[in-house]
């Protein structure tokens, strides 16, 4: 296994790599039939045939804001008072990279939702928030978080991890299935980072959302409707953990005797919201947690099935391959399916900056 700077280094790239991987320039992402996916992957070749790189394997929107986010966490102090300017910083950037989204598919709440905010307004709150919106629980935000994981690795920084990890997730959807997928993306990158067993991350998310609720309360940005909202992540993680029985985090996970490309579909379907597999903000990362806990540490497997299903693939590519880059480097990685990322310069920066940002010596 790679030490953890190279992990860090890997994580940032094979977000990218399994963002790329699930879009297909929009192909893959937009397929609702995960056998054609895999039945047009096996015309290519397979998996380790495939050579990542522009113009046929784009990033999405989901890469350039994960960057847009990692490039604000590395250029700003994050602690106390200054913690505002970080805010400042993200929101930025996020309207800088509205600029990089021809041919990515940038969604249609990110997109508006960027164009509302005001970073250079005295009042931070008033400039790096949008109002609460019943339809603000998608994805966008937990696709883009992973790297305030490893800005916030430790136990004793879950309170620098939870606020920046919901403010972010606020400039998009100020709804708490939105928001709260973006701090399960970033606990699970800090879980990674930190070795704690995989089968222990969903029970771990579930007891810091208490911990999320009074930082919410304390802000008392939209608190009516978030409150009014705040109960169906939690429950829909109470039941897919009850389902793969691992409630208490220590029992190793239980999968359907079949479960193959159809019976994943079908699954990833029914924990979603709205019938797209991967598109909110509950399932995106519980689909990636899901693969990642199916996958045994092997790259092609988690592929197979964060990556190439029917529903939005990207998303769950993008944290699933992020994690799996923070748990075992690039180990059982073809060289071919990375060596020529698109932005792999800036994501090794960003891995590099992060790190020594997480490490510093106070």
């Amino acid at each position: 296994m790679q030490n953890k700077k190279g992990r860090y280094e890997a994580a940032m790239v094979l977000g990218a790599v399994g963002d790329a991987l699930g879009y297909n320039n929009g192909q893959w992402e937009f397929c609702d039939d995960g056998r054609q996916i895999h039945e047009e992957l096996k015309n290519m070749g397979g998996l380790n045939s495939i050579h990542v790189k522009v113009p046929q394997w784009l990033v999405s929107d989901d890469t350039v804001m994960h960057l847009a986010t990692a490039e604000a966490l590395s250029k700003c102090s994050k602690h106390g008072s200054e913690r505002e300017q970080l805010y400042r910083e993200i929101a930025m950037n996020y309207k800088k990279c509205m600029k990089d989204m021809e041919g990515r598919a940038p969604g249609n709440m990110c997109c508006y939702s960027v164009s509302l905010l005001d970073p250079s307004k005295q009042d931070v709150r008033n400039g790096c928030q949008v109002p609460f919106s019943k339809s603000g629980g998608g994805c966008g935000a937990a696709m883009r978080s992973m790297c305030i994981g490893l800005r916030y690795p430790k136990k004793e920084q879950l309170s620098d991890l939870v606020a920046v990890s919901i403010e972010s997730g606020w400039m998009t959807h100020n709804h708490p299935t939105g928001y709260l997928g973006s701090l399960a993306s970033a606990l699970f990158a800090s879980y990674a980072i930190q070795d704690m067993p995989l089968k222990a991350w969903g029970a771990e998310l579930l007891k810091v959302i208490p911990e999320a609720l009074e930082y919410v309360k304390s802000q008392n940005n939209s608190l009516d409707e978030n409150l009014q909202n705040w109960d169906y992540f939690s429950e829909e993680w109470e039941k897919y953990l009850k389902l793969r029985q691992l409630d208490s985090g220590m029992s190793d996970p239980v999968f359907p005797r079949h479960y193959n490309v159809e019976d994943r579909d079908r699954f990833y379907r029914e924990l979603s919201f709205s019938g797209c597999g991967g598109s909110s903000g509950h399932d995106a990362p519980m689909i990636a947690y899901d693969a990642l806990l199916g996958s045994g540490g092997d790259w092609e497997e988690l592929c197979s099935r964060a990556m190439f299903h029917g529903g939005d693939s990207d998303s769950t590519g993008t944290i699933a391959g992020f994690c799996f880059g923070a748990m075992y480097g690039f180990q059982g990685v073809p060289e071919i399916n990375f060596k020529d990322i698109e932005y792999k310069d800036r994501l090794l920066k960003e891995a590099r900056n992060l790190f020594a940002l997480a490490n510093e010596k106070k």
